[in-house]
């Protein structure tokens, strides 16, 4: 978890903080070593570990929990199918856990294990979080989009790495549209326009939908529009995911990590999709 926490600071994110040593973090730790220039073995070997504790904060801090983080509303659940979504006034957050597991990049399991016996819903709390919060890393003047590596980079006008993120990148039936493409426009909080005909997976029967805005919309919390139609990166309800599953054909990221490209890319910037 230490070095998950200690990537993420350096904006190589490896998705969601669960403290496995999986293909996510390995893809982190890969992409961190090649730019670091040291030896690129995928493992925390003491080079690596070196590389990574140059970053002399510590890891694990404390929050108290506030009237904000408690207010809600929250779901009482998210229903699977994107018809019965289309029902509720907002897809919010299901608990204050769930909320700050987002907030701080953790998953809700690992939360709780770092915070035995504490109630997440009531403000005025002390928990130990991942201490994550870092300054933006810049102005991206483009972004490349790997299918072979499952993973976003975004690059300054010198073409220096300023952030890498695990993602998850088309599939057989939805591959990724390889090509040279611009971002649209980004849009906060988006509503989703279900339509089946575009879901190869969509059930018969189903009918167009329009689903609220909220961090379990199907997109998260943020659409970057592409200028391929139909393609975007977005937000995902589904942390955990990232990575280990197929999507319908867009990019799909953790919500922070998508809220964090946004802020870094403005309409027109070019976005390199490849294989």
């Amino acid at each position: 978890m230490r070095a998950q926490i200690l990537l993420a600071r350096a904006h190589f994110s490896c998705g969601e903080i669960d403290g496995e040593f999986g293909s996510n973090l390995q893809k982190a730790v890969r992409a961190f070593q090649r730019e670091r220039r040291v030896p690129e073995t995928g493992q925390l070997d003491e080079p690596t570990w070196d590389a990574l504790n140059a970053d002399t904060a510590p890891p694990i801090v404390t929050y108290t929990i506030t009237e904000d983080d408690v207010a809600g509303p929250f779901a009482r659940s998210i229903p699977k199918d994107m018809v019965a979504q289309a029902d509720l006034p907002a897809l919010s957050y299901t608990s204050p856990l769930e909320e700050l597991g987002e907030r701080f990049h953790v998953a809700p399991a690992v939360l709780l294990q770092l915070n035995p016996g504490i109630d997440f819903a009531a403000a005025g709390e002390q928990i130990t979080v991942p201490n994550i919060l870092t300054p933006p890393p810049g102005r991206a003047a483009h972004i490349v989009v790997s299918r072979s590596e499952s993973a976003v980079r975004a690059y300054d006008n010198d073409g220096r790495l300023l952030a890498f993120y695990v993602a998850t990148i088309g599939s057989e039936h939805d591959p990724l549209p390889v090509g040279a493409w611009k971002v649209r426009s980004v849009t906060h909080d988006p509503v989703f326009h279900y339509n089946p005909g575009l879901f190869w997976d969509a059930k018969a029967g189903d009918a167009k939908a329009t689903l609220s805005p909220g961090p379990n919309n199907p997109v998260g919390l943020v659409w970057i529009d592409l200028s391929k139609e139909h393609y975007g990166i977005h937000g995902t309800p589904e942390p955990s995911r990232i990575g280990h599953t197929t999507s319908h054909g867009c990019i799909r990221l953790t919500n922070w990590d998508a809220l964090d490209l946004a802020a870094m890319i403005r309409p027109g910037t070019p976005a390199m999709l490849e294989e």
